[in-house]
């Protein structure tokens, strides 16, 4: 095939630092969550993109599968009171996902980049 193949490492890599897929230097997101229209560095459209509840799914199952055996291994380790464990596991959930959040956005979008999904650019013929 013909086809001009795109980074995907250093697109996934960029999406996790939040960046650009194309270029790595301006920033993908407006805001907490929010995709640009375009980079504001390279122009790369970013608006074709279609991460919906990808990065949320992917949040959750993330942090769960690291929780529930750190969960079990503090009963079994510690014993703590049961208020302890839901206060100090609410509060590492929550900022585990808060930071996991974006992130994932970022690689989601970077994977339909570099794969030319959902208006992306077409292979090149």
């Amino acid at each position: 095939m013909g086809s001009h193949a795109r980074p995907l490492g250093a697109a996934v890599l960029r999406g996790w630092c939040k960046r650009c897929p194309n270029c790595g230097a301006g920033p993908m997101l407006s805001g907490y969550l929010t995709v640009r229209e375009h980079c504001p560095v390279c122009m790369e459209e970013l608006h074709h993109h279609h991460s919906d509840d990808g990065p949320a799914y992917l949040t959750v199952l993330i942090v769960g599968l690291l929780s529930a055996p750190l969960v079990a291994g503090a009963v079994t380790a510690f014993r703590p009171d049961p208020l302890v464990l839901t206060s100090v596991f609410s509060v590492g959930c929550v900022a585990l996902a808060l930071y996991l959040l974006p992130r994932l956005t970022g690689i989601m979008v970077a994977l339909q980049w570099a794969k030319r999904m959902h208006g992306f650019g077409h292979p090149a013929e």
